[in-house]
């Protein structure tokens, strides 16, 4: 995920060092799925960054698959960790113009923030970005927030299912297009009260004040859970994993 670009970056600088580099080792990877002569279906990881609970009225509503967000709409308000999503909707907008024109069957999981255990020697920053309420880090919460403003809620699964979904996706017959994979959303003061009952800390509070009564949307895995689709794991699961792992790995310090 980046997020070390600041608002101010200039964009030609956006285009050429991140997200051009980053189209190309797709369509790299692609091109090598044409060229092999045998791959029928590729499964992309997206992100829930790439759609939005606004329509051009700026009403909440139930979010899905369809609700894009609009390019012209990052590149004016420059949110925080706008370059992460610019980055995931262009890259998965020239996927998909690629594997049509090219004759493979492309499907993309938008995930949500992921949380439970890790095996890598980083803790991931999506763990990063959901822990920010109690670690204090300002900029991840500022992104927290800012997620939170654009979908009326934060949506969360568990890294198990997130892997479930890529294989069942892969080998379901009639898996075609985009599919968001989220069990639950939740606005921040909830999410806080799941994340206190896992982990309590009393920098867990400062969040709450850039809630601003947002109303919630319904951010919709209907299309994912209709083709037979079912997660193992609920909210419950995902904090209290996390926290244990983060406590294990030194990331948390000891209640």
């Amino acid at each position: 995920m980046e997020l070390s670009v600041t608002v101010k970056e200039n964009i030609n600088y956006v285009r050429s060092n991140i997200i051009e580099p980053a189209i190309k080792g797709t369509l790299d990877l692609l091109k090598s799925c044409v060229n092999s002569g045998t791959v029928k279906r590729v499964v992309l990881t997206s992100s829930i960054s790439t759609i939005t609970a606004k329509d051009s009225d700026e009403n909440a509503r139930v979010v899905d698959e369809s609700c894009q967000t609009p390019v012209d709409q990052v590149l004016t308000a420059k949110a925080r960790g706008w370059v992460y999503v610019l980055l995931k909707i262009l890259t998965e907008e020239a996927a998909f113009r690629f594997a049509s024109e090219r004759g493979i069957n492309l499907v993309s999981v938008i995930t949500s923030t992921v949380g439970g255990p890790f095996l890598t020697s980083k803790v991931p920053s999506s763990i990063h970005v959901l822990l920010s309420p109690v670690t204090g880090d300002s900029e991840l919460c500022g992104i927290l927030s800012a997620v939170n403003a654009r979908m009326g809620s934060i949506a969360l699964v568990h890294i198990e299912d997130t892997c479930n979904a890529h294989m069942f996706l892969m080998q379901h017959a009639k898996a075609e297009g985009r599919y968001v994979c989220v069990v639950q959303s939740y606005p921040i003061s909830k999410l806080l009260n799941y994340l206190a009952q896992a982990y309590s800390c009393s920098n867990s509070n400062r969040v709450l004040e850039e809630e601003n009564d947002v109303v919630p949307s319904e951010i919709s895995s209907k299309k994912l859970t209709d083709l037979g689709f079912t997660y193992k794991h609920g909210i419950e699961d995902i904090f209290h994993q996390t926290v244990s792992c983060c406590l294990g790995y030194g990331f948390l310090p000891p209640i």
